[in-house]
């Protein structure tokens, strides 16, 4: 099995390299990833501009290419330029920082996943809640197991996933639930200071907190302490107000 590995933090992240390791155990790893953090750039991709990458290497070894764009275009590439074959899976991550809730729409761990879902080919991102002292290693190790299974149950080509770990499930033997996405709206308040020229800027605090809910979500079940999986869709039609738009005669005037 061949497997893309890239991410939204950079070629030389650690969570990068220590799911580079972990996926190992699966079969063969190309590694294709930005060149510099890209987080929170959700599905960007470079169009008006050439792209370029190259290969880096940790001492003799090539530690994969490094691409001067965003998480998407890592994607594109690799699949479409510097991966011997056609990859059987694409992983993104692992991200320093839970992508869960309405973060999933920003970030660029999942965009890379959902890239590799447009491609037809079954695509996971995986996140580490954020500590200066993150344990990658047995992050990646709870990231294989899950993926493993995963890919046992033969999900459909193209098939998309988001995997999120707490740090309290790092420790013991974490409980998994598969829960769907929450879509609260939080995270609105911005910090107003003054630059030393007297000059006003805005800083985003992250408050207020998701607001609590009686249905579980993966806000929910990372709060608990739990790993979460959740699929994922990349298609946005909101298919329940198809049949209301479209009843009825529409007209637009000619000219």
């Amino acid at each position: 099995m061949l497997t893309l590995l890239t991410n939204d933090d950079g070629i030389f992240a650690p969570g990068l390299a220590a799911m580079e390791k972990g996926l190992r155990r699966l079969g063969e790893v190309s590694v294709v990833a930005p060149s510099t953090e890209q987080s929170g750039v959700g599905h960007a991709i470079t169009f008006l501009t050439p792209l370029t990458a190259k290969q880096v290497y940790d001492g003799q070894a090539c530690r994969g290419w490094a691409v001067d764009g965003s998480p998407a275009d890592a994607v594109k590439l690799g699949i479409t330029q510097f991966l011997p074959r056609r990859p059987d899976l694409v992983v993104s991550g692992i991200n320093g920082g839970l992508n869960a809730g309405i973060n999933v729409l920003y970030s660029g761990t999942v965009a890379a996943a959902i890239e590799g879902a447009f491609f037809g080919i079954t695509s996971i991102a995986v996140s580490l809640e954020w500590d200066e002292h993150a344990d990658f290693d047995r992050a990646a190790e709870i990231a294989v197991e899950v993926i493993a299974a995963l890919l046992e149950r033969a999900p459909v080509s193209g098939s998309l996933f988001n995997l999120n770990i707490p740090t309290r499930a790092l420790s013991g033997s974490p409980e998994l639930r598969v829960v769907p996405m929450s879509t609260a709206r939080y995270g609105e308040a911005f910090e107003r200071r003054i630059d030393p020229r007297g000059r006003p800027y805005y800083w985003a605090t992250n408050e207020p907190p998701p607001p609590p809910s009686a249905h579980e979500s993966d806000v929910m079940a990372l709060a608990a302490g739990a790993v979460t999986l959740t699929p994922l869709d990349y298609d946005l039609t909101h298919r329940a107000g198809l049949g209301d738009l479209a009843a009825g005669h529409w007209r637009i005037k000619g000219r």
